[in-house]
């Protein structure tokens, strides 16, 4: 089975049948996310649920639970719980921007009290790991180009996505994938996008893309580990030279 290794890089010198969402008024009093939440717990609330409660009300032409359960289906849960900027959901999903902003606000303070809590303890070192770690990718109705961040001990310290469209060369820049890292002072980076249509077979542009930056990252002394496409299929690593 392939393993990651860390090198020294230290210089010295469709049409689909409208689905009814139930509106929150509609509920009986017991069964409203917030009032359950008071009675029994957060726990109790699904995921949907919890989201409903941070945002609070929708909007003249979305009702709460409908957004809750939109963002949730079009971006993906791991994928939410990940982007930082409040901008590319509100242009994504089209809501408004206060309410992006409640979205990532209640993900970072989750984030912040796990680092404390545990210390960042997810660790990849095999393309099965990450993959383990991505596979929520799998559904996601569009690309998104998305990079895991590691430090030396193979420890996941920083999960950001990087572009959401077409895996294109004018979306895919080398500064836009090894940015985070320098800010984070990574030492490694895995990269992965998804293939909506379910094929996992890299395109040539996947590849070339690939060893772009494998090659901008020997520059700046961070690995590329490895790049992975995500499908409902499973996973593939594209073919590069990541080792050389």
């Amino acid at each position: 089975m392939k393993r990651y290794t860390l090198k020294d890089n230290d210089l010295i010198l469709g049409a689909r049948e409208k689905e009814y969402v139930l509106r929150v008024k509609d509920l009986p009093d017991g069964e409203k996310p917030r009032e359950k939440m008071i009675k029994e717990g957060p726990s109790v609330l699904s995921e949907v649920e919890l989201l409903a409660v941070v945002l609070g009300v929708g909007t003249r032409k979305e009702e709460v639970f409908a957004m809750a359960s939109r963002i949730f289906k079009q971006y993906g849960e791991n994928t939410i719980v990940n982007q930082t900027d409040p901008n590319e959901i509100e242009k994504e999903l089209d809501i408004p921007l206060a309410k992006a902003c409640q979205i990532v606000a209640s993900f970072e303070l989750g984030r912040r009290f796990f680092k404390k809590t545990n210390g960042g303890s997810v660790v990849v070192r095999t393309p099965k790991q990450a993959y383990d770690f991505l596979k929520d990718m799998r559904d996601l109705p569009k690309e998104h180009l998305r990079g895991i961040y590691l430090n030396s001990r193979h420890r996941v310290i920083h999960d950001e996505i990087i572009s959401i469209g077409s895996l294109t060369a004018s979306i895919v820049h080398p500064r836009e994938v090894f940015t985070p890292a320098l800010e984070c002072r990574a030492v490694a980076v895995i990269v992965a996008h998804n293939h909506p249509s379910g094929n996992t077979k890299p395109t040539k542009e996947d590849i070339e893309i690939t060893n772009q930056l494998v090659e901008a990252g020997r520059i700046l002394g961070i690995d590329l580990l490895d790049h992975i496409i995500v499908s409902k299929n499973g996973f593939v690593s594209v073919p590069a030279n990541y080792n050389n």
